[in-house]
């Protein structure tokens, strides 16, 4: 029973922190304090190139050093401006 009762105290603490934090990160955005990680233009520019270029995802995650999550990001942002320029 006890170990249940730290369990759920340690359980709150947590969700109150979670909690407190994005109340920060929110209160911080709408004063445009919080800006989050600047996007790292020249790499997503050769990912583009390596792209259009027609070279594979994994070569590029090698030659990179990236994730696939960010050839995706650049891969979509490259198709939707080229559907807005059509």
């Amino acid at each position: 029973m006890l170990l249940d009762m730290l369990a759920a105290i340690g359980r709150k603490d947590f969700e109150d922190r979670r909690r407190r934090q994005a109340q920060g990160i929110s209160k911080a955005m709408t004063e445009g304090k919080f800006k989050g990680r600047p996007e790292n233009t020249e790499r997503n520019s050769d990912i583009a190139n390596m792209l259009a270029e027609g070279k594979s995802w994994n070569t590029i995650q090698r030659v990179t050093n990236c994730s696939r999550a960010t050839i995706a990001k650049v891969a979509a942002k490259r198709s939707s401006a080229e559907r807005a320029l059509a």
